[in-house]
């Protein structure tokens, strides 16, 4: 199947026609560092089949597609290990509660044309999946019901407003942002409506993931080195 360029999201211009240099570029994707924004191909010229080639090709390099542009998804190793954690414990929630599948890093989301994003996590109820497995594309056309981000040092302020807007519009339930350095969660049911999750409080799965709960103190737990083991 061949990919068609997808330049337009939503009804706007293309970036090309909107920003005129660098600094708008940059603005324009949230304040981003400019070392994230790759240039092969041009920014604003990127197409579906461009993220495809780096996201599943030998490199394996995560990015997005954003408006024609590739943006490189951060991924520390402490950001890595915290979603598999959480992804740990959502898969075995799910385990017991059949409600749909979990996504990883690599999961790469149509949320409009010319827009794919990857969350970090990120869970499908069964009724928005296609019903034929085998055959399932390398990006899907679909919104998350949950996307979970956890953000890095590079992700800005900007940056994550910009991506709750698009999953949210796109058609998202429910949007888990998780911060390493401050051991916290920001639960959002809305773009702009959040509650602050503390070491203390319990991350819930609300009315779309029922009965599912995680202490923070657990998901932040920091392992400890096992015992050496002896050379003979």
């Amino acid at each position: 199947m061949t990919t068609k360029p997808l330049t337009v999201v939503t009804g706007r211009a293309p970036i090309r026609d909107r920003v005129w240099n660098a600094a708008e570029l940059i603005a324009e994707l949230g304040d981003i560092p400019p070392d994230r924004i790759l240039l092969d191909p041009p920014p604003g010229q990127a197409t579906e089949a461009d993220l495809v080639r780096l996201v599943d090709g030998d490199q394996k390099i995560l990015c997005e597609l954003v408006d024609g542009v590739l943006v490189e998804k951060p991924m520390g190793w402490k950001e890595a290990t915290l979603a598999l954690m959480l992804g740990h414990h959502l898969q075995t929630y799910l385990d017991e509660n059949n409600f749909g599948q979990l996504g990883g890093a690599d999961s790469m989301l149509r949320l409009a044309a010319g827009l794919v994003r990857l969350p970090d996590l990120a869970f499908v109820l069964w009724e928005h999946l296609p019903e034929n497995e085998e055959d399932l594309p390398s990006i899907l056309d679909l919104a998350p019901d949950l996307a979970v981000e956890v953000v890095s040092p590079s992700n800005t302020p900007k940056e994550m407003a910009r991506k709750r807007r698009e999953y949210f519009k796109a058609g998202t339930l429910l949007v888990w942002q998780v911060y390493p350095k401050t051991q916290t969660v920001e639960v959002y049911t809305s773009p702009t409506r959040s509650r602050i999750l503390g070491i203390d409080d319990t991350l819930d799965g609300g009315t779309l993931l029922p009965g599912f709960r995680l202490p923070l103190r657990t998901l932040f737990a920091r392992p400890t080195r096992g015992a050496r083991r002896r050379k003979k």
